[in-house]
Parts: structure tokens; C-alpha cells; sequence
């Protein structure tokens, strides 16, 4: 078996409405081959991992898979089940998966939810090859493999700090987004979105961290505020330190001056001797070492956000109990057994290090490894409490008393930090400050795991509280988000309801086939309706709302750029890109589009075409129905109405918005130019959805119809029916693609007065011959002439291919109408433009807008914004 990719799709998706990994796995010799064809594989995979006994599967209770191993099933299912069993003795377990069949049948795609995306891309691999082991009858050892996914955990998720914080938002339903490998996190969207990094956030000062970091400034600070800080002084040589022990109150602390985690720091210093080895342990850290009076006391932490005090906990520095029967090196390894540490920060406590500054502790109380302290004996193995070196947390946060709480909150103002760790020695901490000991030091992102896994006490949501000064009450993390999908009509709807929304004063970010735009500025050109093009736009902090076309290939292949919508259209469903991305049916692409419907949130709206039966369907299907939602129609049929709901209807040259209440009139179609005076039935569709869209956000009427008023076709609907002028003659751009497109188009033409038609016809290489053909019979009776043309992009055809089904098509459909084949787009408009009498009409069928946008400009081509000299005319023929 091989592994041709494995994707990353971190938005809701057509597997989950969870983040997955998607791996393309081609089994080659193992194709058509089940599981019962290999002897002994089914009880050797049970015996290795007996905890596949308990999946599910589709049969919905456990056994349900090994009844399918039994019963035969194919080897890309049995991989997705064995990466998620793999996933329990990593420690970031996950049971849902989904393996589907693509075009090639030795092709599968294997899609896994996932809890830490690199190590669960590592057991996708592993999982491949150990069922090949098992299929060859090969040992495959599992613990080495189980122990690298635990590191890369370890190396590559989130730090405890930046989770919490995580966990937090996500309580309070803020999005979140990774931003880097470290622990960089984006929450909230558009202009609501803030950073985070540890404990370091937008609102961080990098002034006031610049201080934190220089611990002898700091001090001069709060002395100058008159906070409590110890004497000392800074060196740079072993022999100003050993100076310095001369002047400063003994004992002393040695420490880097911009440490952190508790690196290089020796306590309790009395002589020359351990002032020298302590200045070269702290060296090594920094160039600067800080020698300073020891205050006498207990270990505390205190975390002051938005300059109040929020958790506060004793810090223990690393210790073991004797129980006579065990030496301090058994001791250590015991505790380290404690479920509850890990290596670094991936747990709530850090394991115990046997390391040179522990060997030093126990020297100097007399201590070897090799020693067995006697009963409830307690043996330090650091002097200083830093959980990051194996220290453990008490919470004292009730206990603090008002004068302490004071200090920390003014030494936090006094720094500037809107995060803030003071480290505190004071002999009691319940009781008033009353001059003995203080503050030995300040924190720029402060690690907050102390105070949510405290060893004893209770929990303090530190996370919480950095999200709320971030995100006060009554404060949004969001921006709303428009979400456009269908097959025809997507594009405009997307361009109107912006234009609708920029109108009245907002700046919005949009997303199109064109490009992405913020405000008035296109920042971006091309097919941008994907979730990279859609995150470029919830990331701006200039965004007050966000417009988003979302087409069928992004949620394919890379799922939905945002989790939930707060009013979401969708225009029709429509036979186009069958054949493609493993689609065989317009159910199919009915079935990728309801996404879109899913992920409108509580409370939202969903918009639909009553009139296409595909997306009727869509408000009853039971994952539509799971998050309440608002239903909102619309429909060319004048007699439509919900009774339960409200519907925006064509209702002669007006849309009318009906609900069970009554019914009034709230936007003059002839008034839109791009109705071409309402004879572009489906432009008159695109105007219902995208005033259904904006009422539905709370629009009034008479802004929608004056903003809409001013949405010009060649302006803001680029490539959608542009009409043009030109030398007596009239040439319509429009982007035309599919079957249905094209009977649109020339069933809007048909209403219009021309002395001659002529249609320029180029479609996609990537659809069937089937849809092609189809598409070919919509223009075949929609033109006096015809001249087909080829995009520039074959999409793996060979040249003229598409070119020759297109006329083959249109010569049987109507065996007497003028044709000819002219390759180039360019030359094919020319060409008819050369030929064209006065009055005639000329309809391309763009794929290169940009190009004969330019040629139309170039050669005196005026844009018409009304086609009132065009009067109703009759088709040629019937389609057929």
C-alpha cells in the first residue's frame, strides 16, 4: 500500500464538522483483496490490538467492526480503524473516521478527526505499515512508534497557557485559529480579532515586557514605587559577584537578569565559594547576573490581569518523602510515575530532574542519590519553587490577603503589563504586609498551569479571565459572516449583498472567483472561494463583515473557511463539475452544498430557492434541522408564500416579502439595472436571494433598492452580463458555463430585439462528454450563428477536443445553422465583431474576462447600463 498525501482540512467538512486529516491511500496489490481472504490476518490484528473489539463501526455497537472483519471488508477501512485505536496510548484519543471510495478503485481516501495533527499524521503512516506487517505476518514492534507520536505531542501542540486560554474562548463559543507550530493563536474574527502566545496578547505592552525582562530595572521601578523589593546589585565577572556578597544582606540569590522558568538560579548563598559556582551556573543563561538579599519565607505566585489580582498559589519546590525502604533516586522515579507529570509542559506538573542542580541541593544538605531518607523525611531537590523544573502548586487565591493583593496589582501597573506574575517571599500570605520580605520578581506571560492544576486546592480559571479582559461582557468576537453557495448565481449574489452591505457604510471583506477585496481594494486576483482566500478575510482587522463565495471545490478538498455563518444563501444546485472530485450526481453536489446550510448557527439564516427542489429539500434534512435556524425563501412564482416563515417573491415587477402577517412591496425590480429591465430571469433570482439575505440581517428596504440601484454589471458584476456598444452593434459578456447558465442567458436574449444573434461557445475541459454535449443543446437553438471557441486552459484534454463535441453537438441539434470553429477566445470575438451588422448582438461565453475586457475598452467599446432600445424578439427555435 502506498500513501500518495495527507491533507489537513481544519474546518467543517463533507467527513465531519470537525477538523480531519485526509489521506489518499492507494492500496495497489491489496485492491479487491478483504479481510477474511488473508489467513490469520483478522485474529492477528485482534490479538495486537484488542481494543477494535469495542468499535463501533456502521453497525452502531461494539463488535460492529470485527463483525465487518469477519464478514469482509477492504483494507483502507481497516487502516482508518487502526490509526484511531492508535490514538489511546498516545494519549490523544479520537473514534471517528470515515473511508470513502474515489474514481480509482484502487484508490481510497481515509479521513480521521484528529487532537494533535502532527503526531496524528505520523499514526496515519504507521497504521499503513503495520497492517501491511500483518498481512506479510511480520513482526511490527508498536511501542517505539506509540513513543514518537507522544514526543511530537509534545513538541508540536499548544503550551498549557495558550490552551487554557484556548479552552476558554471556546467556552464562550470565540473562534480560534492556529496561527504558527508554537503556541500563536489568533481568537476572534476580522476587526474583533486578537493574539495570543503564551500569556503575551495584542493587548501586551512590549515596553512593559522589555522591562519584566530586565529583573534589575524592574526593581529600580517598583522601588521608586514603593514596593518592596530586595537589595542587590548587577555583575558581569565571578569576581563582582563574589563582591557583591560583601554589600548584600546575606544570604544571598544568584540569578540570570533575564532568566525565566527558574534557569540558572541558586538560593540560600552564604559563602564566596557557592557565589562563584552559582555566578557560572547563571552566566551560561545570561551575560548580566543579579546578586541580591535572600527574603526569608514562603514561595508564592500572583497573577494580576487587567490590573486585578485572579489566582494566587504557594509555590513547593521539588521534593520526595522518605519511607525508609526506598533511596532519592527510587524516590524520584516514583514520582515521575504520577500521571499527572510529563515531560516540558505537556502535563498539569513536570517531571522531577536528577540533574546537576539536584545533585547540588542534596549535597548540600548532606544527601547522595543513593540515600534512604527516613520516614516522612522531606528532601529537596531544588530550592528554587518553579513548576517548569519539577515544582508542585498549592492555591492560596482565597487565603491573600488585601494589603498583599494591593502590592501585586500596583507592581503590575507600575510595570505596564496587562498579564502579569509576581513573585512573591513573604512569611505568611493570609496576613497584612507589614515589612518583612516582598516582591523578588516580575513576569511577563506568567505560566498559568499552576493555577489550573493546582496539587491542592482549587482550580482558577486564569484562561477565562485573560479571554474576558480581552473580550469584555457584551463584547463580540465575531463579525457577521454572509455565506454564498450554488452552482449559477453565486458570484453576483455574492457581489450584490456586498455592495448592499459597503453601501451602508460597512467595510467588507468578499471573496469571489475574481479575487478577494477589502473595502474598495482587491488585494488578490483569481479563484478565491476557498478557505485559505476566506481566512485572508476573517483575519483582517479591518473587516466589520465578511462576504464569502464558497464554491464546491474548496469544501471538497479543503472544507469550509469559517465554523459558522450568520445568514447563508443557496441558489440552486444545478448538473455541473459532474465527473470530477469523485461527483457522479447533481445529488452529490446537493449533498457538498448542504454544508454550507449546516453551519449557519443558532439563530441564524438560511436562505433558499423554493423553486429548486434539491435545495427545498435541504431545510428538512436532519442535519439542517440539528441547530435552530431561520428559514427565509424565495421564488419566481408569484403564488408562493410560507406559512410558517417569510418568502421574498417576484410578484410582477416587484419582490414582495410575504409572511404569515401579510405582504408588502419592498424593491422595484425594473428599477435595477441589472435585471436588464427584468428580462434576466435569473439576475431577477439573484436580486430575490440578496434581498432576502440583507432583510434577513435587518436591512431596511429602501437602503437595499437604493444600493442595488447603483450595482452596475460591468462595474461591480465583472464578467456577468456586461452589455456593451460597439459600432452599432451589441456585445454581452457573461460567464455562462453550465447547461442551465446557458438557457438562462438565452432565454433572456430571447426577450430582446436584435437583427442577428451570434454566440461565442467555450466550455471547461474537466466536465463529461455527457454534460459538455448537454450544455452544447442549451446554445445550439439560443443564436442565428454560432462560432465555438476552446479555453486556454484544457484541464487535460487534448487541443480542440472540447471545441469538436461543442460543434458536433450543435450541427445535430440544428444541422443548418452557420458554424465555424475559431480556437482563441480573443479571435473568436473579433472575428464576430468584424462581421457583425448594425443592430446585431453578439454573446460570448467568457473564460478570460481580463483579455477581452481589455480589447473591448481598447477598441472604443461603451458599457449600457440601459438596454431600453432592445424590445422582446423570438428564439429561433425550440430546444431540444
Amino acid at each position: 500500500m502506498k500513501i500518495h498525501e495527507i491533507r489537513t482540512v481544519s474546518g467543517p467538512n463533507v467527513y465531519s464538522h470537525t477538523p480531519v486529516l485526509v489521506m489518499k491511500l492507494d492500496l495497489e496489490g491489496m485492491a479487491g483483496i478483504e479481510s477474511y481472504e488473508i489467513p490469520g490476518f483478522v485474529d492477528r490484528l485482534i490479538e495486537t490490538l484488542p481494543g477494535v473489539k469495542e468499535h463501533h463501526c456502521g453497525l452502531g455497537r461494539p463488535g460492529g467492526f470485527v463483525e465487518r472483519l469477519r464478514g469482509g471488508t477492504y483494507f483502507g477501512h481497516i487502516v482508518e480503524h487502526v490509526a484511531l485505536e492508535f490514538t489511546d496510548p498516545v494519549g490523544i484519543s479520537t473514534y471517528r473516521g470515515k473511508t470513502v471510495e474515489t474514481d480509482d478503485p484502487r484508490v481510497y481516501l481515509v479521513a480521521v478527526t484528529y487532537k494533535a495533527e502532527q503526531a496524528m499524521k505520523y499514526l496515519l503512516n504507521v497504521a499503513v505499515d503495520f497492517v501491511q506487517a500483518l498481512v506479510d505476518g511480520r513482526a511490527f514492534a508498536l511501542e517505539p512508534h506509540f513513543q514518537h507520536a507522544k514526543e511530537l505531542v509534545a513538541n508540536y501542540e499548544l503550551g498549557p497557557s495558550t490552551k487554557a486560554i484556548v479552552a476558554a474562548a471556546q467556552k464562550r463559543g470565540i473562534p480560534w485559529k492556529r496561527a504558527d507550530e508554537n503556541s500563536l493563536v489568533r481568537l476572534g474574527l476580522g476587526k474583533h480579532a486578537k493574539y495570543v502566545e503564551g500569556t503575551i496578547s495584542s493587548n501586551t505592552s512590549t515596553v512593559a515586557v522589555d522591562v519584566a525582562s530586565d529583573k534589575e530595572l524592574t526593581k529600580r521601578l517598583l522601588r521608586a514605587a514603593a514596593l518592596p523589593v530586595p537589595n542587590g546589585c548587577v555583575v558581569r565577572t565571578r569576581e563582582e559577584a563574589i563582591e557583591c556578597l560583601h554589600t548584600a544582606p546575606c544570604p544571598v540569590v544568584v540569578k540570570p537578569l533575564d532568566g525565566s522558568q527558574g534557569r540558572g538560579v541558586s538560593l540560600n548563598l552564604r559563602t564566596p565559594e557557592q557565589v562563584g559556582e552559582a555566578f557560572e551556573l547563571a552566566a551560561k543563561i545570561s551575560p548580566s547576573v543579579i546578586v541580591e538579599e535572600m527574603f526569608r519565607g514562603v514561595d508564592f505566585r500572583v497573577v494580576v490581569v487587567d490590573g486585578k489580582m485572579v489566582a494566587a498559589a504557594q509555590r513547593i519546590p521539588p521534593h520526595v518523602w522518605g519511607d525508609g525502604k526506598h533511596s532519592i533516586r527510587d524516590l524520584i522515579e516514583l514520582a515521575n510515575r504520577d500521571p499527572r507529570r510529563g515531560d516540558k509542559h505537556e502535563k498539569p506538573l513536570t517531571k522531577i530532574a536528577a540533574d546537576p542542580i539536584a545533585l547540588a541541593v542534596l549535597n548540600k544538605a548532606g544527601h547522595t542519590l543513593d540515600d534512604v531518607p527516613e520516614p516522612n523525611e522531606m528532601v529537596l531537590l531544588r530550592e528554587s519553587a518553579n513548576l517548569s523544573t519539577g515544582g508542585s502548586a498549592r492555591d492560596v487565591t482565597d487565603r491573600l490577603h488585601p494589603t498583599v493583593k494591593r502590592i501585586c496589582e500596583r507592581a503590575a501597573q507600575t510595570i505596564g503589563l496587562d498579564i502579569c506574575g509576581i513573585d512573591l517571599v513573604l512569611p505568611c500570605v493570609s496576613e497584612p504586609f507589614a515589612g518583612r520580605g516582598g516582591i523578588v520578581e516580575v513576569n511577563a506571560s506568567p505560566g498559568i498551569r499552576m493555577h489550573h492544576f493546582p496539587s491542592e486546592g482549587e482550580p482558577r480559571d486564569v484562561g477565562g479571565a485573560i479571554v474576558d479582559m480581552l473580550y469584555p461582557d457584551g463584547h463580540s468576537a465575531r463579525i457577521p459572516i454572509f455565506s454564498i453557495t450554488g452552482t449559477n448565481g453565486k458570484t453576483t449574489v455574492t457581489r450584490m449583498v456586498r455592495h448592499v452591505l459597503a453601501a451602508a457604510g460597512a467595510n467588507v471583506g468578499m471573496t469571489t472567483t475574481d479575487g478577494i477585496w477589502i473595502g474598495e481594494e482587491e488585494i488578490a486576483r483569481g479563484d478565491m472561494t476557498g478557505p485559505w482566500s476566506a481566512g485572508v478575510v476573517l483575519q483582517d482587522r479591518t473587516v466589520d463583515v465578511a462576504v464569502l463565495e464558497t464554491a464546491r471545490g474548496g469544501i471538497v478538498k479543503s472544507g469550509l473557511g469559517y465554523d459558522w455563518s450568520d445568514v447563508s444563501i443557496i441558489t440552486n444546485v444545478q448538473a455541473d463539475h459532474i465527473g470530477q472530485d469523485g461527483i457522479h450526481s447533481v445529488e452529490d453536489i446537493a449533498r457538498i452544498k448542504r454544508l454550507v446550510a449546516e453551519r449557519v448557527r443558532e439563530g441564524g439564516t438560511l436562505v433558499l430557492n423554493a423553486d429548486d427542489g434539491r435545495v427545498a429539500l435541504m431545510a428538512q434534512h436532519e442535519k439542517v434541522r440539528a441547530v435552530p435556524k431561520n428559514v427565509v425563501w424565495f421564488s419566481m412564482r408569484s403564488d408562493f408564500r410560507d406559512r410558517e416563515g417569510t418568502a421574498y417573491v417576484a410578484a410582477g415587477d416587484w419582490v414582495e416579502e410575504r409572511t404569515p402577517e401579510g405582504s408588502k412591496r419592498v424593491v422595484h425590480i425594473g428599477s435595477i439595472p441589472a435585471t436588464m429591465d427584468g428580462t434576466a430571469e435569473f439576475q431577477v433570482y439573484n436580486v430575490l436571494a440578496a434581498v432576502a439575505a440583507c432583510r434577513s440581517y435587518g436591512m431596511e428596504a429602501a437602503e437595499i433598492e437604493r444600493a442595488l440601484q447603483t450595482f452596475q454589471s460591468d462595474k461591480d458584476g465583472k464578467g456577468r452580463v456586461n452589455l456593451y456598444a460597439w459600432r452599432g452593434a451589441y456585445i454581452l459578456l457573461d460567464y455562462a458555463h453550465n447547461p442551465e447558465a446557458i438557457r438562462a442567458v438565452c432565454g433572456m436574449i430571447s426577450r430582446w430585439h436584435a437583427t442577428r444573434t451570434t454566440g461565442i461557445v467555450g466550455l471547461p475541459g474537466d466536465r463529461t462528454t455527457e454534460l459538455t454535449a448537454d450544455a452544447a443543446r442549451a446554445a445550439a437553438c439560443g443564436f442565428d450563428r454560432v462560432i465555438v471557441r476552446e479555453d486556454g486552459d484544457l484541464r487535460g484534454r487534448r487541443e480542440g477536443e472540447v471545441a469538436e463535441i461543442i460543434a458536433a453537438t450543435i450541427r445535430e441539434v440544428r444541422p443548418g445553422v452557420p458554424l465555424r470553429i475559431i480556437l482563441d477566445e480573443l479571435e473568436a470575438l473579433q472575428a464576430a465583431a468584424e462581421e457583425a451588422i448594425p443592430g446585431e448582438l453578439i454573446v460570448s461565453f467568457t473564460d478570460d474576462v481580463e483579455r477581452v475586457l481589455e480589447w473591448l475598452h481598447s477598441h472604443g467599446a461603451a458599457p449600457m447600463p440601459d438596454i431600453g432600445v432592445l424590445t422582446r424578439r423570438t428564439t429561433a427555435c425550440s430546444a431540444a
